[in-house]
């Protein structure tokens, strides 16, 4: 299959609408004999015909007027879309992709993307809800959004928030069957709340730690979710112990639905970053999310 430049069709069309290969030449800034040889070797290559000759002008054959009427809109459509893609240079406008945890989405990003959404309506954002890692370059993504102990170190990671904690919690009715935990060992005889992790597929161990020592439990109960928060409704409502963020389970706490345990063995670990493959992220939407999430971060 024959393969033609795609110069060399830009420089004919250039030609047959200009019907002159000195103002063509000018208009694409090359001599008018580097031009002449271009359409020639052109017409060469496709075994045609495309320009007629003469001392005052130039006209497209039939093969040539064909060629010159299929180019010309598809030409126009490209610039235009090159026109579309340069103007996101200097304006937020366009998609951004983030993929992020539910709990990520609820307490943090969604509250700061609020009013950056309604104060530039071109701007897009995906949000994919995954408490699973993932890879953003592999899976299209601009950027992901993971507690800063997760993210990978060949990543540039933006801190968006606060160190928070995970606590163990139940309520007062599960409680008065089932006498609160000591130790995080104890936490196996216990009916827990587990949550399955969306890439390896398996169960989340809890992780506790208490002057300098470290302990993973795995758990077992009636109820598996892969989000967190339907988790605190069915601890509150009896079900058992819950492993979930403090902060979603504040007001729960305040108001004596849920009661914390092991509160001692639950230190705090850094909060979320935002992560993304380079630095080269620098159109102004993104630029925009970035700011805009990273703001109030101490």
């Amino acid at each position: 299959m024959m393969k033609t430049g795609l110069d060399d069709l830009l420089w004919f069309l250039a030609v047959a609408e200009e019907r002159s290969f000195t103002r063509a030449a000018a208009k694409l800034g090359v001599t008018q004999s580097t031009l002449s040889h271009t359409i020639k070797r052109l017409e060469t290559r496709m075994g045609l015909r495309l320009l007629t000759r003469t001392t005052r002008s130039v006209g497209t054959t039939e093969a040539g007027e064909r060629l010159r009427l299929s180019l010309a809109p598809r030409v126009s459509e490209i610039e235009a879309e090159i026109a579309a893609l340069m103007s996101l240079r200097d304006k937020p406008a366009g998609t951004v992709r983030l993929t992020l945890s539910d709990h990520a989405l609820q307490t943090l990003v969604w509250p700061k993307l609020r009013a950056v959404l309604s104060a530039y309506p071109e701007l897009n954002v995906e949000f994919s809800i995954d408490n699973g890692l993932r890879n953003i370059v592999e899976d299209g993504f601009d950027a992901g959004i993971r507690l800063g102990e997760s993210v990978e170190k060949d990543m540039i990671a933006v801190r968006i928030g606060p160190d928070w904690r995970l606590v163990a919690v139940a309520s007062p009715d599960y409680l008065s069957a089932n006498p609160a935990p000591e130790h995080p060992n104890e936490l196996v005889a216990h009916t827990c709340i587990n949550l399955r992790q969306a890439r390896s597929g398996g169960l989340y161990a809890w992780d506790f730690e208490k002057d300098g020592q470290e302990l993973r439990v795995r758990v077992d109960g009636q109820l598996t979710f892969n989000t967190t928060l339907p988790m605190v409704d069915a601890a509150a409502n009896g079900y058992g112990v819950a492993y979930v963020p403090e902060n979603i389970v504040a007001d729960e706490i305040a108001a004596g639905r849920l009661v914390t345990l092991l509160d001692d063995w639950s230190p705090p670990f850094p909060g979320y970053f935002i992560y993304y493959p380079s630095r080269r992220q620098s159109l102004p939407a993104f630029r925009l999310i970035v700011d805009a999430l990273r703001a109030g971060t101490g």
